[in-house]
């Protein structure tokens, strides 16, 4: 009975799902092999053997940790493969599924099989008598263990890399076409996903990113090459969809060859076949963002042309309306000085476009263009800025028009880019130009707060509105008060709204219709759970504005304070979208902020309401993008807070958590050395490896910032803190680990010194030799660290570090006067060394001999990088101009002329303001010594400009 029903031991594969083995799945091995394989031999019955299959990848994922039990799955692998065979045979995808459960989660198993699993995967992707479903499972295999196990696949799949690249690219060309697509108001394509030719696409996309452009880019590029000259248009097609989709992961070898690709990719913007030119808009849109900004700097000359002529094809919108997305990917990255010599020819084909397509709205309600033309026209604007008050008010009446008229349901979607579009062109042309209409317009956006226009929470304008009233707010500052009652509602109820979630019984494709807005994970074999992920952007579109609100309007948005923070500290656990745990983490410090302005005691009841939210998803938060902004938002707080921020219980949870992350730091660092030593290591792991190293920095970043936080507001009362995290500053400095590592270390050694004054003595015998050996390390960024080191080590370590604060000054000096210390690379370690001994000189200089290194000292300025150390190097200088040190003045005042040539210097280069303490002390000492013009002649053009600025001060 049992050998009859595999699915006794067919369990859900997670962590609370019991397995019927218990502990002792290992000696239950040799069973569950003659089990599946009496299924896959004896049995007759189909359901069973698909049941043995489903077990088999329960049990699978449910020990994929367990090596052991994995390096005996290599024989029941190919039994599943046999069956597979059987059934795929049969139209049946289900064992499909399973094999790409595996290649997702657990490729590795597949590992032994991986050559037979693939012939059975080109069988079936290759003969076109198969039913799309069951092709299409089988490109899926293929690319879930190519992105899952990239170079398993790169070093044994040589011999499949031509036909499995082959096949996608005429499976890309398995397009029907409707003679009323090009006039169709309706852009759908991303509702055929499951179409053939986007299933290629899409394949052939990640396989590009997976495997690398070295192996695809070659084998793809020849055959896409004899598609461009096909006389068939579904060939053609294909070809430029193939170019559009390498750019992202072939983008090494594309760049040398982007000219010649570019030129036999444009002559099709004049293919006769409406389908093949909305490609060519598909391709070289794609390939001004993947190649940006290079693409614009070396073809705007071609695509400008090739766009606006594509925007008179009148005679298929769809043509016409790709045009205008190409020109918004162009602008996204553009510099001006690239697009201004194209400016009145884009506007007055735009303003045209806007016109004709506004008439034949009004006419026969085509809408399509028109969308597409406003938001081209709002990408222009957002990229040309100041300069975009030329067009304004040539364009303004189009999209106030717009927003009046199009009240309709159908062109809510057409209001709402309209009201971007107006907010975007006044936020480029700036408040007092666009002040006037911004009233105007929020008055016609308000219309719908006040009950004669009912916005629905699905209503397309909603997430265009409160993005444009967060533009006009930064604009009207504080004069968008007024406003804030009527707005708010809003946004608020956005912010908060529930998420619509549906569980789908039976097949999902009959029992809902194919629509973007929702997606679905499945469940079971008969089960979907659904999320309306467009109103998951709603909602975190709302959480930004609210951010923008507390930052810009703090006085203003007092009144909302408390209404805002019961709706947006309890989202940072919200799991279901990462930009609303973004914005709610974002949104603390300015929250403290507001909360300020009524007082300490109101602060801190609002600390102590988000205080445990934050430290409870700050050691859960999965997603390294959110986990760094909530670090940020944290050292922020702490910095507003100062040594008020945490209690006993609350410090001694916090240095929990971050020892937490610095263990998983360490434990992500040694998997990817683990990985370098694999068999299967390869240059293109290596890249991703790097990858994965600078996320990891980045996260270092932030826990060395919440350390900086947290020194500078307890000082040396962290320390009893500090000492529980130490091991791991320790671990970061040993030369073992990455630059970068050893660079933050030293930073918190900085700190540490800073922070704490004489104190620091107590870890002497950790941070000297890190610091002295650093001076003289290879790299800049090392020495950099040092440097500033020392010079925090000079103003407050105290007179105990005397004597290594001389010993060193001959390594600082050594840096400053190396070869190439001024360049991009060295700039600021040598600023860093010149600063350390002007502080040395003024703080602890008691063992140097400072009248030797005074001339030196100011032979090395003027300095400009590091605007916190140009402070003080300036300052230590206007302190000897004003004692009149001789040294510094020279012989007969000799040395004036310099000395004002380097004050001149950072104010040409606007390093130290005007108006700060410092800059009129040395505006003061310039006009004071009134050299006469034969000597400032001699000054660089720069520094004249800034003597005349400051003349005329």
């Amino acid at each position: 009975m049992l050998f009859g029903h595999p699915l006794l031991f067919y369990f859900t594969p997670n962590s609370t799902s019991p397995s019927i083995f218990c502990n002792e799945q290992s000696k239950c091995l040799d069973f569950i092999h003659k089990m599946l394989y009496k299924c896959a031999t004896e049995n007759t019955n189909d359901q069973v053997k698909l049941s043995s299959i489903k077990a088999l990848t329960a049990f699978i994922q449910y020990n994929y940790e367990d090596k052991s039990i994995l390096k005996s799955m290599d024989e029941p692998i190919m039994l599943v493969l046999q069956i597979t065979n059987v059934l795929t045979d049969c139209d049946n995808e289900q064992p499909l599924l399973s094999l790409i459960e595996l290649a997702e989660k657990c490729p590795m198993v597949l590992k032994k099989n991986f050559n037979p699993m693939m012939q059975l995967c080109m069988k079936l992707i290759t003969n076109q008598e198969y039913s799309p479903k069951i092709r299409h499972s089988a490109i899926e295999i293929v690319v879930c263990f190519a992105e899952n196990a990239p170079a398993t696949f790169r070093k044994q799949g040589s011999s499949f890399f031509i036909p499995l690249v082959s096949q996608l690219l005429m499976m890309m060309t398995e397009i029907e076409y409707d003679e009323e697509w090009p006039q169709s108001e309706e852009d759908d394509d991303d509702d055929d996903s499951n179409e053939s030719h986007i299933v290629g696409e899409t394949a052939l996309d990640r396989l590009a990113c997976s495997l690398g452009g070295k192996i695809v880019f070659p084998l793809a590029i020849n055959i896409i090459s004899q598609m461009m000259n096909n006389a068939k248009w579904e060939q053609r097609n294909a070809a430029l969809m193939a170019i559009s989709c390498l750019g992202e992961g072939c983008k090494k070898q594309m760049i040398p060859l982007l000219d010649k690709i570019v030129t036999a990719v444009l002559p099709f913007c004049g293919d006769p076949h409406p389908r093949v030119r909305y490609s060519v808009c598909v391709a070289l849109g794609q390939m001004a963002s993947d190649f940006a900004p290079m693409f614009q700097q070396q073809f705007h000359d071609k695509f400008i042309p090739s766009m606006l002529h594509l925007l008179n094809d009148n005679q298929n919108p769809r043509v016409q309306a790709h045009a205008g997305a190409a020109f918004v990917n162009f602008f996204e990255e553009a510099k001006q000085k690239v697009v201004v010599n194209y400016a009145n020819s884009i506007i007055d084909k735009f303003e045209e476009i806007l016109k004709l397509k506004i008439d034949e709205l009004m006419k026969n309600g085509k809408k399509l263009v028109l969308e597409q033309i406003v938001v081209s026209i709002a990408s222009f604007a957002d990229l040309f800025q100041g300069m975009f008050i030329e067009y304004y008010d040539r364009l303004m009446p189009y999209l106030k028009f717009i927003i009046e008229n199009a009240v309709h349901k159908n062109l809510r979607l057409l209001r709402g880019k309209a009201i971007e579009c107006a907010s975007l062109m006044g936020f480029a042309v700036g408040s007092e130009k666009f002040c006037n209409d911004a009233s105007q317009i929020m008055n016609l956006l308000l219309i719908s707060q006040t009950g004669e226009l009912v916005l629905e929470d699905d209503d397309p304008q909603l997430s265009y509105m409160i993005t444009s009233w967060v533009r006009i707010c930064k604009l009207l500052g504080p004069k968008f008060e007024p406003y804030l009652p009527m707005v708010m509602p809003q946004v608020l109820k956005t912010a908060s709204m529930k998420v619509e979630m549906a569980l789908i019984e039976g097949d999902l494709d009959q029992n809902c219709e194919n629509d973007g807005d929702w997606k679905f994970f499945e469940l079971n074999d008969d089960e979907n759970f659904g999320i309306r992920v467009s109103s998951l952007d709603d909602k975190a579109t709302a959480c930004e504005m609210l951010v923008c609100y507390a930052r810009e309007l703090k006085h203003g948005f007092v009144n909302y304070l408390e209404e805002t923070v019961k709706i947006l500290v309890p989202l940072l656990k919200y799991y279901l979208h990462e930009g609303v745990r973004t914005a709610a983490a974002q949104s603390l410090p300015y929250l403290l902020e507001c909360a300020k302005i009524r007082g300490e005691s109101y602060l801190f009841e609002i600390w102590n309401y988000i205080l445990p939210n934050l430290l409870a998803v700050l050691d859960k938060e999965s997603e390294k993008d959110v986990l760094t902004d909530m670090l940020v938002s944290l050292s922020d707080c702490i910095s507003t807070l100062g040594r008020s921020s945490f209690n006993e219980q609350q410090m001694e949870a916090l240095i929990k958590i971050l020892d937490f992350h610095f263990n998983e730091l360490f434990q992500r660092f040694r998997e990817r050395q683990e990985k370098r030593n694999d068999e299967d290591y390869d240059d293109e792991v290596e890249d991703t490896l790097n990858d994965e190293d600078d996320d990891d920095v980045f996260i270092l970043t932030k826990l060395v910032d919440v350390l900086h936080s947290l020194f500078e507001a307890y000082g040396e009362n962290f320390l009893p803190c500090f000492n529980l995290l130490l091991k791991h500053i320790v671990n970061l400095a040993t030369s073992d680990k990455p630059v970068a590592y050893q660079q933050w270390a030293v930073c918190v050694v900085d700190d540490l010194i800073e922070f704490t004054g004489s104190k620091c003595v107590e870890y002497e015998n950790f941070f000297l030799p890190l610091l002295v050996n650093n001076l003289k390390s290879q790299h800049a960024e090392l020495r950099q660290a040092a440097a500033y080191g020392f010079g925090v080590l000079a103003k407050h370590g105290g007179k105990n570090f005397e004597k290594i604060l001389s010993e060193n000054v001959p390594t600082l000096m050594a840096i400053i006067q190396a070869p190439n210390s001024r360049n991009d690379e060295n700039i600021y370690a040598t600023e860093n060394a010149i600063s350390a001994i002007t502080k040395i000189m003024e703080f602890n200089g008691g063992m140097v001999d400072i009248d030797s290194l005074l001339p030196c000292w100011l032979g090395w300025l003027p300095i400009w990088e590091d605007e916190e150390e140009v402070i003080h190097v300036y300052s230590f200088l206007y302190q000897l101009l004003e004692r009149n040190h001789p040294l510094i003045i020279g012989h007969e005042n000799c040395n004036v002329p310099h000395i004002v040539s380097i004050i001149l210097e950072v104010f040409a280069r606007t390093v130290i303001d005007h108006a700060s303490d410092l800059g009129q002390k040395l505006i003061s000492y310039i006009k004071f010594v009134n050299l006469d013009e034969s000597i400032t002649s001699k000054f660089s053009a720069e520094q004249q400009q800034a003597l005349k600025q400051i003349a005329n001060l």
